[in-house]
């Protein structure tokens, strides 16, 4: 699963908005987007956020980056 993919499950799991995630992440909303329209991939450390944000979250996510 691209990591795209992964931000838009995440979301829909939750109910959320890109603006609430990236919040939640700490990152800006526009980054979000560049990241759920497969513009750009998060670094490392962010893929870490977002997979303790998930974790914290019980949302399982097969195939992590």
């Amino acid at each position: 699963m691209e990591f795209k993919d992964k931000i838009i499950y995440a979301r829909a799991k939750l109910k959320i908005s890109q603006d609430k995630l990236a919040k939640e992440l700490g990152v800006s909303f526009s980054t979000i987007n560049r990241w759920e329209n497969g513009n750009t991939r998060p670094n490392k450390i962010a893929i870490i956020n977002f997979n303790e944000f998930c974790k914290k979250n019980q949302i399982v996510i097969k195939d992590y980056d």
